[in-house]
């Protein structure tokens, strides 16, 4: 359902989260009863959008609607709302075929970490023989989330780099699995020649150039159904409203399929075409990287855990270690000001990591969990 298409309808509902896709609620209404505002059944009758009436239909099965926190509420209201418009698109930012395509989820605000990112581990261009993209999702921001007008700024940063997508839609925790269906549908559109994506945070230190290494060294046969992580597996729903990740009983019981972490993960550019046709069929969830598991589920396929990608980052007495950080692909999280110290190290060809008793002797030896991380 577009986001556009009925903007004009009801300016309460375009401000709320740029979809029509809405119902209301009073102090009267019973718990489990939704009721519609005040002349929108009559636009949805008369509405070519039949997604409009899945939306509340499917509202009228959750039960405890009304006792739920406002954030999720809205989620619920416009769940069946995947199309939005784009307010800045690179649709040729993949002519030159690149091998690795970094997807970055931003906001709009985080122009310092996007900057860092450029300057270190996200340079487009050409590394170890490759060629590799990089691009920053963004969404949008309401007057009501009371946040300064950056708009023109993000549209100067976007002339200058040429590196951004940006969508008009509310960018929030809970819309981040939208930003993902829209990510695959532009992907899908503007850069299917990808042969890898890495898609993580703004707050991640990528290893690029191991990564590179990584995917070099791939058989062939290997790379069409890649997808790697910090996969989480036998993990279910939180019920505390209190908490991030809250999931009432009404929208999912059981557990997750397995999943690796949203803070970063790497999977083939065929995959991802794949989860793009794929997430047509799955209705969105609010955690985006149990969304992703949810449809490679459907696929029939599992993610792989990899010991590169560290979400939950190392012991903060070895954070410093340059070897550590050169040995990983991806490791959550690292300030603007971390990442600039560390990618010296990853790309600077004297740092001898064989010498291991140069570099925390002690942690090496002492943790069997990590000796994989030596070079090999």
């Amino acid at each position: 359902m577009s986001g556009k298409m009925f903007a004009g309808h009801s300016s309460r509902i375009r401000n709320e989260n740029g979809a029509l896709c809405a119902a209301s609620h009073s102090s009267k209404t019973k718990p489990g009863e939704i009721k519609l505002a005040t002349g929108l059944l009559s636009q949805i009758c008369s509405s070519p959008c039949f997604q409009v009436l899945l939306c509340i239909l499917a509202l009228l099965r959750i039960f405890d609607y009304n006792s739920l926190p406002k954030q999720f509420q809205d989620f619920l209201l416009y769940m069946r709302c995947r199309t939005y418009p784009m307010l800045i698109n690179q649709p040729h930012v993949c002519s030159e075929k690149p091998f690795l395509l970094l997807v970055v989820k931003s906001l709009i605000s985080h122009f310092e970490r996007r900057q860092t990112i450029r300057e270190t581990w996200g340079q487009a261009g050409v590394l170890a023989n490759q060629t590799v993209v990089t691009v920053f999702l963004l969404g949008n921001v309401l007057s009501s989330d009371h946040f300064p007008d950056l708009q023109e700024l993000l549209s100067h940063e976007a002339k200058l780099h040429k590196d951004i997508l940006q969508w008009d839609y509310r960018d929030s925790f809970l819309n981040l699995t939208l930003k993902e269906v829209l990510f695959l549908e532009w992907f899908t559109k503007h850069c299917p020649q990808a042969r890898f994506v890495l898609k993580g945070d703004d707050d991640v230190f990528v290893n690029t150039l191991r990564i590179v290494n990584y995917l070099e060294g791939l058989p062939e046969g290997e790379s069409k159904d890649l997808f790697i992580g910090d996969v989480i597996i036998n993990a279910g729903p939180h019920r505390d409203k209190k908490l991030k990740y809250f999931i009432p009983e009404s929208v999912f019981v059981g557990n997750y399929p397995p999943y690796a972490g949203g803070g970063g993960y790497l999977y083939s550019g065929e995959l991802a075409i794949r989860l793009h046709n794929v997430s047509q069929q799955v209705v969105l969830f609010p955690i985006d990287d149990v969304y992703t598991g949810m449809c490679l589920k459907k696929l029939g396929l599992v993610p792989e855990n990899h010991n590169g990608f560290k979400t939950f980052d190392i012991e903060k007495k070895y954070k410093d270690n340059p070897c550590i950080h050169r040995n990983l692909m991806l490791v959550h999280s690292r300030t603007p000001q971390e990442m600039l110290t560390i990618w010296p190290f990853i790309v600077q060809p004297e740092l001898d990591c064989h010498c291991y008793f140069c570099f925390y002797p002690t942690f090496i030896w002492s943790n069997p969990n990590l000796h994989h991380l030596q070079i090999k």
